[in-house]
């Protein structure tokens, strides 16, 4: 498997024979109002060419509708042909938007040799909740690849560590940047992201959507900085820069 962090949730996937785009938000650095007043969004530009980003891709997968995860630049690039895979719910709009194979997960399906399965999402607590609407996050499993678990917006949450203890996976992508809604957390903050390392000691946390919106809290730095200071090395907490892939082979079993 590769993983490659785009820019705040995008990320594309080279996992069994398929390359995944995942949540394709593709505006220029500063396309969009800001969430707090200290800056527009996103406060980065993609690493690369959207071209040269969709060169290869086969297969897209779009969490939520949240302009951070699928925007109006990604809507008009991918191309429509392309399937999609999103949330119950979703799908009509996104057809309307002329994507012409959009497919919901009502819980897995199969994409060649890989299964996708959908798994539950809290976008924060109370009644923010409710403001933010439904979103997923889902694994990948597939023969020779390492188990993939993307937690998606949510914060850590009883049902999402229930779903990580059934799937058992080798590698964990967090939405770790802390970001604040009507002053609630709507992602994880660094706490929960190392709450979540321990929870799943044998897996290799991946921390994403980091520093390219206005209402996070935490930086890259300060996540090293407290996983540090909770004994969690290098190695099993990433928190890669935008651009940077990240190569992880399945564990043979002894």
């Amino acid at each position: 498997m590769q993983l490659q962090l785009l820019r705040n949730a995008t990320l594309k996937l080279r996992y069994a024979g398929r390359t995944i785009l995942v949540d394709p938000d593709f505006g220029p650095r500063h396309s969009r109002p800001s969430f707090t007043g200290r800056s527009p969004n996103p406060m980065v530009d993609l690493p690369e060419p959207i071209e040269a980003i969709l060169a290869d891709v086969d297969t897209v997968i779009v969490s939520h509708l949240h302009a951070d995860h699928f925007d109006e630049v990604g809507k008009q690039q991918v191309p429509k042909h392309l399937p999609l895979f999103c949330q119950p719910g979703n799908e009509q709009t996104i057809a309307e938007a002329g994507f012409l194979s959009v497919t919901p997960v009502g819980c897995f399906v199969r994409l060649g040799s890989a299964i996708l399965k959908r798994h539950p999402a809290q976008h924060g607590t109370g009644a923010v909740v409710g403001k933010m609407g439904p979103v997923m996050g889902f694994s990948l499993e597939a023969p020779g690849e390492p188990t993939l678990y993307w937690c998606g917006d949510s914060v850590l949450y009883p049902p999402l560590l229930e779903a990580l203890a059934a799937t058992d996976p080798d590698v964990i992508v967090s939405h770790s940047c802390g970001a604040l809604w009507d002053d609630t957390l709507i992602v994880m903050d660094a706490d929960q992201t190392l709450d979540l390392c321990e929870a799943a000691p044998r897996a290799t946390v991946i921390a994403a959507h980091m520093e390219a919106l206005d209402h996070a809290s935490v930086s890259r730095a300060a996540l090293r900085q407290a996983a540090i200071a909770r004994r969690i090395g290098s190695s099993r907490l990433l928190i890669p820069k935008d651009g940077e892939t990240i190569e992880i082979r399945a564990t043979v079993p002894a």
